[in-house]
Order: structure tokens, then C-alpha cells, then sequence
């Protein structure tokens, strides 16, 4: 029996621990009964770091403050809102992989029709009066032969030259009577390529009716549709990246109002902001990472299924060639797929950083 309980009896302050006539506990002096501990709390065995450490807080542990939490976190992580989080951020990163990886395609395709163009010239060679055409065009090509720079020259025949044009005038006997510019296909050494301006007046100056043609307007648009693209693409994913935000923003506080009675323990028992935003950015790093790669192998996969695709529905191999000029392979290399991954890392640091700094500001406005 205890000394003092014959003079107390059945006193509920006989623990000196909660007698107010021997101070109370030390630990709770001044904290409001709502705030206080239970007696069920772990005792603090100093595992915090000392950057974690609320002011004048004792050796309170990291185990202690996921003890508090009741499930080994801050954050539930089988929660329905993270799985519903998690099937958002997966769709948001989906449909930023496959506008990277669209514009990449896009990028390399325009890069390999400007190369193309950038080797090839054309002179034509306009019909005129009293002028053998057919004489002109052996001269020009001649003179090209001997052309240093000049790698290869290819003259077409009248057949060839009103094919080009039958797209867009039809297939008819009429065209063969028109005056069909005959035309001379030119490719440059690109190790050494001509002077095309001095060639230009030359040809110009040599052979009447003969213009040399560089293709610079059609360059000009390539880069211009180029360009157009990848500032659409960029603004599709400047999008994602603000709704992907805005969603960590809504979740962080959501998950903060879920858990503020756990938050408001982690304070009690010295853990600092820090500490807590650091639970909070390692949860929504995870979920962003696990989102991300599934986001990217579903834009892998399709990227991978393209080139199939566009195989079943070509139908002939005129078309799938018309296919393969206008968008390529359908396909990524090993460079596109990188991108992807990038993506993954972009996505994956966006929900940390703004789980991050949402959780300091939400604490800051809780002062």
C-alpha cells in the first residue's frame, strides 16, 4: 500500500504525476487539457534530428510521431482519395507523354525533310518559242555534271514532269498539250555542297528560260508548321503541369483537414513544420513516381502499337509510303523514349515541390 493512502484514501491524485499539490506532470504544464497527451502515448527515446525539433521540444522520436498518426504516416496511403489521386495524375501524365512524344515525332520528321530539301535542288527549264527544249535541258544538264558540289543530276522526262502536277489538274489529255516546265532533279554534295546563289546566276545568265529553284520557300514553311506544333505542344503541356498542380494543391489540403487532429500531435510532440512537409512531399513523390511510369507505359505501348496501326489501315503500300513521308515510322527511338521518361521526372518533382510548399502554407495560415 502506498505511504500517503491512508491519509488520502481512494484520492485520484495520489500519482504525484497528476497530484496538482506536487506541480502535475512537467510534460503537460501549461498545454490545455484538449491538447494533452494520453497515458498510452510511447515514451520519447531522441531519434528527431535536431533541424526537426520544435523550440525547447525534449528528445521526441520520429517512431513516436508515426505513432501518433496510427498507421505509420502522415498520410494513408491505401486511402480512396489516393487511389482516385493516383488515377488522375496517371491520366495527366499520359497526356502529357504522348504530346512530348508527339511533338518529338513531329520535330524529327520536319528535321529529315529539311535535311532532304536542304540536299536537292530543281531547275526548270520553261518551254519557249523557236527554242529546241529538249536541247536546253541536255546543255543544263551538262553544265551541271561539271559543276563542282554537284554530286548527281537526273533529268525528267516530260511524262515525269506532268505527273508531278496531275494531283492537282487531273489526268487528262489536255495536260500533255499545255507547256509543261521541264525540270532537272539536282542533288548537292552535302560534305561539299555549290554556291547555289552564284550557280543560280549562272544557269540564269547561261540558258535562257532556266531558273534554279532551292526549295527555300517550302524550308521556310516546314519551319514555320514545325515550330507552330512544338508551341502548341509546349502550351498542352504547360496545361497538364497547371491542372497537376492544382489537383496536388486541392489533395494537400484535403489530406491536411483529414489529419489535422495528427498534425496538431506532431506538434505537441516536437515535430517541426519540416518534418511534416517532408511526410507529406515523400507520400505525394511516391504517388507522382507510381503514376507517372504507369502514365508512360500506356504512351509507350501506344506509341509502340503505332507503326502496326498505321500498317492495318493503309490498306496498299502506296498509302502507308504516303503515311511514313507525312509522319514517319509512327513510332519513338531510343532518344523519344527519353523524353518520356523526362516527363516522368517533371510530373513525378511537380507533386512533391507543391505538396511541399502547399502543406507550409496551409500551416502558415493555421497560426
Amino acid at each position: 500500500m502506498h505511504p500517503d493512502q491512508a491519509a488520502y484514501g481512494a484520492d485520484p491524485y495520489l500519482d504525484p504525476a497528476t497530484d496538482p499539490r506536487s506541480g502535475g506532470d512537467p510534460r503537460t504544464e501549461g498545454v490545455p487539457q484538449s491538447r494533452r497527451p494520453s497515458q498510452s502515448e510511447p515514451e520519447f527515446d531522441g531519434e528527431l534530428r535536431a533541424d526537426e525539433r520544435a523550440p525547447g521540444a525534449r528528445g521526441q522520436s520520429k517512431s513516436q510521431a508515426k505513432a501518433a498518426s496510427g498507421d505509420g504516416g502522415v498520410v494513408p496511403a491505401g486511402s480512396v482519395t489516393s487511389r482516385s489521386l493516383t488515377l488522375v495524375i496517371t491520366i495527366m501524365c499520359f497526356l502529357a507523354c504522348l504530346t512530348a512524344g508527339c511533338v518529338y515525332m513531329v520535330n524529327q520528321q520536319a528535321s529529315a525533310w529539311l535535311k532532304d530539301i536542304a540536299s536537292e535542288v530543281t531547275v526548270q527549264v520553261e518551254p519557249r518559242e523557236r527554242v529546241d527544249t529538249d536541247k536546253t535541258v541536255r546543255d543544263v544538264g551538262a553544265f551541271l555534271t561539271r559543276t563542282p558540289g554537284i554530286r548527281a543530276v537526273r533529268p525528267l522526262s516530260v511524262e515525269e514532269s506532268a505527273a508531278l502536277i496531275e494531283p492537282w489538274l487531273g489526268n487528262s489529255d489536255g495536260l500533255k498539250s499545255l507547256p509543261v516546265p521541264r525540270l532537272i532533279a539536282v542533288e548537292v554534295d552535302r560534305s561539299a555542297p555549290a554556291d547555289l546563289e552564284a550557280l543560280r546566276g549562272r544557269i540564269e545568265t547561261e540558258f535562257k528560260g532556266a531558273r534554279l529553284d532551292d526549295h527555300r520557300h517550302w524550308q521556310q514553311q516546314i519551319r514555320t508548321v514545325t515550330r507552330t506544333l512544338a508551341l502548341g505542344g509546349l502550351a498542352i503541356l504547360m496545361l497538364v503541369g497547371a491542372a497537376t498542380t492544382a489537383i496536388i494543391i486541392s489533395a494537400t489540403r484535403s489530406s491536411m483537414a483529414s489529419n489535422r487532429e495528427i498534425v496538431e500531435v506532431l506538434h505537441l510532440v516536437g515535430a517541426t513544420d519540416r518534418y511534416i512537409a517532408r511526410e507529406f512531399e515523400r507520400h505525394f513523390l511516391r504517388l507522382g513516381v507510381r503514376a507517372g511510369l504507369v502514365g508512360a507505359g500506356l504512351a509507350m505501348l501506344v506509341f509502340a502499337l503505332t507503326p502496326v496501326a498505321m500498317t492495318t489501315l493503309a490498306g496498299d503500300a502506296a498509302t502507308m509510303a504516303e503515311l511514313q513521308r507525312l509522319v514517319g515510322t509512327g513510332g519513338l527511338d531510343l532518344p523519344g523514349y527519353a523524353v518520356l521518361f523526362v516527363v516522368v521526372v517533371v510530373i513525378a518533382a511537380l507533386c512533391m515541390l507543391t505538396s511541399r510548399f502547399g502543406v507550409y502554407r496551409i500551416l502558415d495560415t493555421q497560426r
